[in-house]
């Protein structure tokens, strides 16, 4: 190996990563996050809470909670963030130059695991700039930022490594490169998620040495000073009447950091079978139109599905026949739908559902809608630049910020053709509840077309929406967090706060794409 080439390589990934705009989107979602995560206690939430009393907010106190809730995060986002490199090779046509060059696989592949290491840092440590604010104003404790490094060191330290080792070896194998790759590292994240049951309900917790994400080492810690049983990591309750908690400083012992070291180690197995598999962009192992779609369960299934397709010509007709940007909406929902004959299925299964259904069971139809939608809606904003047609599209009248405009609706109309009926029955019943969940479909597709047209890749919206999804669902007594109404505690303010989300990404995307067009 070539250590001058390595290091050479690496920089130049994570240069090339930090530059992106899908990095700054991802960064002010990280702020946004932030803020969301550290509640002020004046609010009845905390951080932590240990039998119904608070932790206070001290360095360590601080420094466990955000890390083990940004693990959870990063080990998502970060596979997404990097996924696709080799595709973007195959693309560009520059994996016929890197195939033909003599560097070895090994010095490749390393220098790639590098940037993308180098990259997933930076954001963490933009991460934890943005805790080390929030301790500024709301810490009860001196800011020592040496406890904050050795936290975020052994609990995201190990879940860095293995989001960028499991997203090399993706890439590095053909049978992953594509959907696939992207459902089975999302049953890997849940599995990680899932580790947790194991650990509250055993005879007592311990850390795990597979478990990258550093959830069981958090809790193994926390219970050292309190009721495992009755400890609560994220936006948690707690009694005001109970006086408040103390961590000291240096909460880890040597054992928890062994195994956080031990975790460390085995995220580099993904790493060493990329080494193994790696394609070498060689034509017979992999080709560029394979590497936009492959034959994924998914895909399988829409062309065992293809017949459903000619559902969607009665909408092409409709389109052809209304003019403006009426039309130009509803093609763009047909052509969606037409492409993916899987989410006819699944709306025709929904409607029949939604109206036979008792309404106490809608909220839930509608959260498993809006999950589908969100995958749907992810690649629809990114459907000209995969194939290739940005310019065409900025060519005709209006340009891109018009196309802009259409992607929009047309993800907000799929949405509303998802969980319309749904919404109706519960505007009987539930008026609020119906309110927040079309105010959290127009959020959510103001949020994945501004994501999607500003960082040029669906998996930057993917990644937040399905982790957003999961926190959602997870947190059943915060307002703000049920977006589409599905626990029932969504307010009159939390619905016209996800109103004004969705307007200010809307106008975001608008300027975003009125400057594209001047300075394209």
């Amino acid at each position: 190996m070539n250590a001058y080439l390595i290091r050479t390589l690496a920089l130049l990934e994570a240069r090339t990563r930090l530059r992106r705009l899908s990095t700054l989107a991802t960064l002010l979602a990280i702020v946004a996050l932030t803020w969301l995560m550290i509640s002020d206690p004046s609010t009845g939430r905390t951080l932590i809470a240990m039998g119904g009393a608070r932790v206070r907010y001290t360095s360590s106190a601080l420094a466990l909670g955000s890390a083990a809730q940004a693990s959870l995060l990063f080990a998502l986002a970060g596979f997404y963030l990097l996924r696709g490199r080799m595709a973007e090779d195959l693309r560009s046509g520059l994996a016929g130059v890197i195939g033909a060059s003599p560097a070895g696989n090994a010095s490749f592949l390393l220098a790639r695991w590098c940037g993308g290491v180098l990259y997933l840092l930076a954001l963490v440590a933009a991460f934890m700039a943005t805790i080390l604010a929030c301790h500024l104003l709301r810490g009860e404790g001196p800011l020592e930022p040496l406890v904050y490094l050795q936290t975020y060191a052994l609990v995201m330290g190990p879940m860095i490594l293995f989001a960028a080792s499991c997203a090399l070896l993706f890439d590095s194998w053909a049978p992953l490169m594509g959907k696939a790759g992207d459902l089975l590292y999302f049953v890997i994240w849940m599995s990680q998620v899932g580790m947790m049951a194991g650990v509250v309900e055993g005879a007592g917790p311990t850390a795990i040495p597979v478990d990258f994400t550093g959830m069981s080492a958090v809790i193994a810690t926390l219970a050292a000073y309190g009721d495992f049983r009755d400890t609560m990591v994220g936006i948690a309750s707690f009694d005001p009447h109970l006086a408040p908690l103390t961590l000291p400083a240096w909460t880890w012992t040597a054992r928890v950091a062994g195994v956080r070291c031990v975790a460390a180690v085995l995220a580099l197995v993904p790493l060493l079978l990329a080494m193994r598999l790696f394609h070498r962009f060689s034509p017979d192992r992999v080709k560029p139109a394979r590497a936009r779609a492959r034959r994924s369960p998914l895909a399988l299934l829409n062309s065992w599905l293809r017949p459903l397709a000619r559902l969607a010509q009665p909408l092409f007709a409709l389109s052809a026949r209304l003019h403006g940007m009426a039309g130009q909406v509803l093609a763009d929902v047909a052509l969606t739908l037409a492409g993916a004959p899987a989410a006819i299925a699944a709306l025709l299964a929904a409607q029949v559902l939604a109206l036979a259904l008792d309404a106490r069971m809608l909220p839930g139809l509608a959260v498993a809608c809006v999950a589908f939608w969100g995958i749907l809606a992810s690649e629809l904003s990114t459907r000209d630049g995969d194939a290739a047609l940005d310019g065409m599209g900025a060519a005709v009248a209006g340009g891109a910020a018009r196309r802009y405009w259409r992607q929009l609706a047309a993800a907000l109309v799929l949405g509303l053709m998802f969980t319309g009926v749904a919404a109706l029955r519960l505007a009987v019943a539930a008026p609020l509840r119906a309110g927040a969940l079309v105010a959290g479909m127009f959020a959510l597709a103001a949020l994945a077309t501004l994501l999607g047209r500003a960082s040029g890749t669906a998996r930057t919206f993917l990644a937040l929406f399905l982790f957003g999804l999961y926190v959602s669902i997870s947190a059943a007594d915060v307002p703000a967090l049920d977006v589409v109404g599905f626990h029932g505690t969504a307010t009159l303010p939390s619905v016209l706060a996800w109103l004004g989300v969705g307007g200010l990404a809307a106008l975001a995307g608008y300027l975003w794409n009125r400057h594209a067009l001047a300075h394209g």
